[in-house]
């Protein structure tokens, strides 16, 4: 006899010993299963990439591997607290971070030009990733107290508390940080229910400033700016990065040219090839076909994030899980434009595939409060 199910019965309630393993993670790890294991292959492979990219450095792949255990815990560990804690929690992050951030300015490390980084003596690290988990939590607060859509006060409440930490940031300089927490609190806004009048506004209200903006950045950012769109015009210099990328992703065909083969980063003429454009080193030994490969993973973290953010319980839950799904696939596609030339350099890494250590941890303790918005649902018999 073929076993019959309501409609309203758990799919991992009637899917065998997949189905099982589902539960097992949801009730007692607080794990969403298939989350987890996008996120496991995406770092699996980016391990294999950086062991090439890096001239097979054993040392830089265990670094690495020291950094996926430790963000991977930090992610376990958020997951295992209820959303409602941090909703309680959120002012007070978002404060930290502020003033953190503010200490930054003053008595902040200086590493390549830049004062980022805060030394502790035990742990050095950058304040500006806090805010990529304080923003969208503290937007999602803001406006899951009233009615949505939001009123203009409160409209006008969360730019400022999105303005103030990112010029911030931007005052150290590191736009590539600047533009994913600013993203990360607007997607909340967007979701939200902002209508699409305002957004037009405020589009025209930004191209109509962007002229003013362009003399408040530094030179490196201006060149950066015109190597976007013309690199050619300073092949060895500034335009070096972009060209050497395309070539390599252009060079990698179809097929690729295979695993350790890629003569464009092993001749070393692709620059931060372990980090920032690590994704040309993957796209010239993996082509066309690992490149499809590697998208499909993305896109299957980012359908799953979305699908939890839509069966979160609550605005505060709902707003959060969607903004840091969407915030995820920022860091993916400014990352691709950046290395393929449609957009300029701004230094974000690819999500779990370049080396890094802060940003990496940060990343993964946002998928761990993704969780736990979804097993604390299941587990409340939501569904």
């Amino acid at each position: 006899m073929a076993r019959q199910f309501s409609n309203n019965t758990p799919w991992f309630h009637w899917q065998g010993e997949r189905g099982e393993n589902h539960h097992f993670l949801a009730r007692l790890l607080h794990l969403d299963g298939q989350l987890l294991l996008g996120l496991c292959l995406l770092a699996g492979v980016g391990l294999v990439v950086l062991y090439s990219a890096g001239g097979q450095d054993m040392d830089l792949v265990l670094r690495q591997l020291v950094h996926l255990i430790l963000g991977f815990s930090a992610m376990g560990l958020f997951a295992q607290i209820p959303p409602q804690r941090f909703e309680r929690i959120t002012p007070w992050v978002y404060v930290l971070g502020v003033l953190l951030l503010c200490v930054v300015l003053f008595k902040g490390d200086i590493g390549k030009g830049a004062r980022r980084w805060l030394d502790l003596g035990v742990v050095r690290f950058q304040p500006s990733e806090i805010m990529k988990v304080a923003m969208p939590m503290t937007i999602a607060w803001l406006l899951a107290s009233n009615p949505l859509p939001p009123r203009p006060w409160r409209l006008l409440l969360a730019a400022v508390m999105i303005l103030l930490p990112v010029a911030l940031i931007a005052k150290q300089p590191d736009l590539g940080t600047a533009l994913l927490v600013s993203s990360s609190g607007i997607f909340a806004l967007f979701l939200g229910g902002i209508s699409w009048w305002l957004i037009g506004t405020l589009t025209t209200i930004l191209m109509v400033f962007a002229p003013v903006a362009w003399h408040f950045l530094h030179d490196y950012q201006r060149a950066r700016v015109m190597m976007f769109l013309n690199p050619e015009s300073d092949p060895l210099g500034a335009g070096y990065h972009i060209i050497q990328s395309k070539i390599a992703i252009g060079s990698g065909g179809v097929y690729g040219k295979g695993l350790f083969n890629g003569t464009q980063a092993h001749l070393d003429f692709i620059p931060e090839r372990s980090t920032d454009f690590i994704f040309a080193v993957f796209a010239e030994e993996f082509g066309l076909i690992g490149e499809c490969f590697l998208m499909t993973l993305y896109l299957s973290i980012i359908a799953r994030g979305l699908y939890l953010a839509a069966q979160a319980q609550g605005t505060f839950a709902r707003l959060l899980a969607g903004s840091i799904t969407l915030t995820f696939f920022v860091y993916v596609f400014v990352n691709l434009g950046m290395v393929s030339g449609l957009l300029p350099v701004v230094g974000v890494p690819l999500p779990l595939i370049s080396y890094g250590g802060t940003s990496l941890v940060t990343l993964m303790a946002a998928f761990g409060i993704l969780m736990s918005i979804s097993t604390h649902r299941t587990q409340n018999g939501s569904g």
